[in-house]
């Protein structure tokens, strides 16, 4: 089996390309490095499989700093194929400080997706606990530098939105969040 690498060279309806979505909840970080030295850093995560199919991206949090709260649940597409093919196969939240002139990478984590899809029936509220993992951002540099607190559901899909109204709550910009009561666990 070749890996497909580069750009995508197929049309987008060639069969063997069929993509799958899922839906991660970007919480927030902690302790990332300070790259604005300037002004306050104004942090956004871009949320991918595979950058050239597609990329997901949080709103910028203008107020956290180097421990930025998002709550905000983006999703993710891949070729399907990918998970029969690439047991290395990955979800990546690259973490940048948004600037006037330029946006600065702070770091990225990485979870492998054969850790965090496990299969099951997305309206099934057994199958799909909101939860929390923390896993390690890695500066530019490959030094651990702060902490990613995120949740992708087994099913890869949340609840239907109307069965977990009591769940979700709006925030400013419309976005779906999480209670407060979401523990996290540590993955790092």
């Amino acid at each position: 089996m070749s890996q497909v690498t580069g750009y995508h060279h197929h049309s987008k309806n060639h069969p063997a390309d069929q993509l799958r979505e899922i839906e991660v909840l970007i919480i927030s970080a902690e302790n990332l490095k300070n790259v604005s030295h300037v002004t306050k850093m104004k942090p956004y995560a871009l949320v991918y499989v595979e950058k050239y199919v597609h990329v997901a991206r949080t709103h910028i949090d203008e107020h956290g700093g180097t421990d930025p709260t998002w709550n905000e649940t983006v999703k993710v597409s891949f070729r399907q194929k990918l998970l029969e093919n690439d047991v290395m196969a990955a979800l990546n939240v690259d973490i940048y400080a948004h600037g006037h002139l330029s946006d600065k990478m702070v770091g990225s984590a990485r979870i492998l997706l054969c850790d965090v899809l496990k299969g099951g029936k997305p309206d099934e509220p057994a199958d799909n606990p909101i939860q929390c993992m923390t896993v390690q951002v890695w500066r530019p540099s490959g030094r651990p530098q702060g902490l990613l607190n995120l949740w992708v559901p087994p099913t890869g899909k949340f609840l239907l939105r109307k069965q977990s109204s009591n769940l979700f709550g709006k925030d400013k910009q419309g976005g779906e969040v999480v209670n407060s009561g979401v523990q996290c666990m540590l993955d790092v």
